[in-house]
């Protein structure tokens, strides 16, 4: 089977990272995911910015737990990308609109995706972080008010929980059983090399870069029954390999790209 292509940040090579015209281009795109990375505002409010700062993606300074949801809402997220087009003979000049404006929150983004129940979204909590396992707790929270906390399956969830952090995702754990988690890996620690996870993590979740020297990870860490998200693919030779492994997730800033490599 083919990898199912999760879009990062959205449609992040074509539009702003974290916004709603990301998200909603990556869907267009045929996308078969959104990853999103969180955080907490300063008055406790989950949102959808990857850096602890927000002076690279937004028109504002700042560290994000540090500010307001107001403040950060009234930020342009979106004049700061080139808005590269889809196609190479797309030559349309774009100016970003209203869809790439105001910090986008987590559960606008929840919205989107339950509009669309075929698509998974896939949430990363950042650490280490001001409010330490607070976003998690919220995070959950979140998900208990759409009935989106304790799916009957793994299988079945339509949200995925991620993390860089081993505690972060053995606290969702602890809050349920059944919510699948990633536990992200930079780099392959002697604990972590043969494919074994903690009891708490449900997916490996390698960088493509451990791919390219050590290939044979996936098939170590299938052998133990898990299955691997990776990130973050739009090399060409990346998609190809991650192809011939059988990775079960594929994260990447051109889903419309990937997947036609992936179609060839």
């Amino acid at each position: 089977m083919q990898p199912a292509v999760v879009a990062h940040r959205g449609a992040s090579a074509h539009r702003a990272e974290h916004t709603v015209a990301a998200y909603a281009l990556a869907i267009e795109q045929g996308a078969d995911g959104l990853e999103c990375d969180v955080r907490l505002s300063r008055d406790g409010h989950l949102v959808c910015v990857h850096d602890r700062r927000i002076d690279r993606t937004s028109t504002g300074r700042g560290v994000v737990s540090t500010l307001t949801l107001d403040r950060l809402s009234g930020l342009d997220y979106g004049s700061w990308h080139p808005g590269m087009p889809e196609h190479a003979d797309d030559l349309v000049l774009r100016t970003p609109d209203e869809s790439e404006r105001g910090v986008l929150t987590l559960e606008s983004l929840l919205e989107l995706a339950k509009a669309h129940p075929d698509v998974k979204l896939f949430v990363e909590t950042k650490h280490p972080v001001r409010y330490g396992g607070l976003v998690e707790a919220k995070l959950i929270a979140m998900l208990r008010r759409y009935g989106l906390a304790r799916p009957k399956s793994k299988e079945d969830s339509q949200v995925v929980m991620m993390s860089f952090s081993s505690r972060a995702v053995r606290r969702v754990r602890g809050h349920t059983p059944t919510l699948p988690t990633v536990l992200l890996l930079e780099q392959l620690s002697v604990a972590r090399w043969d494919g074994t996870l903690p009891m708490f993590a449900d997916y490996v979740g390698p960088g493509v870069h451990l791919l390219r020297t050590d290939p044979d990870y996936v098939e170590r860490a299938r052998s133990f029954g898990y299955e691997a998200y990776v990130w973050t693919v739009d090399e060409p030779a990346d998609v190809d390999l991650c192809a011939k492994l059988g990775v079960r997730y594929l994260a990447t800033n051109s889903p419309a790209t990937t997947r036609r490599l992936l179609n060839r």
